[in-house]
């Protein structure tokens, strides 16, 4: 493959795969982009571009696509990382990653290495702050030796990814898989240096306190939409099987009705997370649940989204429809009524529920709703 143009496609296809977040893996976005093109890769890897030139790419995207608010995001990520760090300062956190480097993006999580050799003491000291995690236990083969990762999730202000490494690889010399040489890491105390030389007047204890106080609502959304799945319908009404599923079709098919519209979308996948917490009254339920962290509109087509089926099959009282019909929001509710009743297939396909929240948190979701 001799033509640089060819070479150029390569890494812009690559990296609108991972900006997208349809991939994450750089090797997996390249050998895709490769045979989207019909590039025969396997003779002649190098000819492929290097994952700096697709991260070059992907950052030239997030600054067309996001604009000043990435840096405002990029500030309050390492602050957020800053406050994670200090909880659990007896593991030597060092931050790694887009965050550390400033080559985040929409999606980007906050990765951070931790060292201790008891992972019980780790996930317990998760539990007393109250956090909520998932562990994974990742294995890689590279080079014929294979290995295994401990990756414990956190979702919380934002989506965090630990790293656990023994005790003793606190001073190991962690190299990158983009520029081959040494990772950029910083500890608490470089951190809180790199943020005070960026933002000299930045009054570091006030931001790191109020993020403390601060409730991310899209942490809250995780915590009420992921009980659905152990939540089983009736298979009259709901062939396609837990409460989780359904919303998550719900979700997809308002993306594909309404992709730009935030506070529809909300509707759409949180209509029903009631159902987990008081199945008798999942409507009044959900709203006192979601009080403060959505908008009038997305409350009120959730409120009302049971009065639309009734308000379609004739048995709505005749002054209740006409309070329905006088609502500037009553379109939206018999398009999210419509998407209610086609989300019940079975074997549908739905994306995870981290995507569905990215997606909706990545819309300039400050600008649509202010709690």
């Amino acid at each position: 493959m001799a033509d640089e143009r060819i070479r150029r496609q390569l890494a812009f296809l690559a990296a609108q795969m991972m900006y997208l977040r349809t991939e994450t893996e750089y090797f997996t976005a390249k050998r895709k982009a490769a045979k989207q093109l019909g590039v025969e890769y396997r003779h002649r890897p190098g000819d492929l571009p290097s994952n700096k030139e697709i991260r070059d790419q992907i950052q030239a995207m997030a600054r067309i696509h996001e604009g000043p608010k990435r840096l405002e995001h990029l500030r309050d990520m390492r602050l957020d990382a800053l406050r994670l760090m200090r909880l659990l300062a007896r593991f030597r956190p060092r931050l790694i990653g887009s965050v550390r480097t400033g080559h985040v993006r929409k999606g980007s999580d906050i990765d951070i290495h931790i060292f201790c050799d008891s992972q019980a003491l780790v996930t317990d000291t998760l539990d007393e702050l109250g956090l909520q995690y998932d562990v994974e236990h990742k294995r890689i083969i590279k080079y014929g030796e294979e290995r295994t990762f401990t990756h414990i999730h956190i979702h919380d202000n934002h989506n965090y990814e630990l790293t656990l490494y023994p005790e003793d690889k606190v001073h190991y010399v962690f190299k990158s898989s983009i520029t081959g040489k040494a990772i950029e890491r910083a500890s608490i105390a470089e951190l809180e240096a790199l943020l005070r030389e960026e933002d000299p007047e930045l009054n570091l204890e006030a931001e790191v306190e109020r993020l403390e106080d601060h409730i991310d609502r899209f942490a809250l959304f995780r915590i009420l939409l992921e009980p659905l799945e152990g939540v089983k319908q009736s298979p009259k009404y709901h062939p396609e099987g837990d409460a989780l599923y359904h919303s998550l079709q719900v979700f997809e098919l308002a993306r594909d009705e309404r992709p730009y519209d935030e506070e529809f979308l909300l509707a759409a996948l949180l209509h029903d997370v009631g159902k987990a917490i008081d199945p008798s009254d999942h409507v009044g339920t959900a709203l006192e649940a979601l009080e403060g962290s959505i908008s009038e509109r997305t409350a009120w087509l959730i409120e009302h989204h049971m009065e639309a089926q009734a308000y379609r099959d004739g048995t709505l009282g005749h002054r209740a429809r006409i309070r329905l019909q006088a609502s500037e929001y009553f379109d939206d509710l018999l398009l999210l009524h419509e998407l209610d009743r086609r989300g019940r297939v079975q074997g549908a396909f739905v994306c995870e529920l981290d995507e569905a929240l990215d997606y909706i948190r990545g819309m300039n979701s400050d600008d649509a709703f202010d709690p």
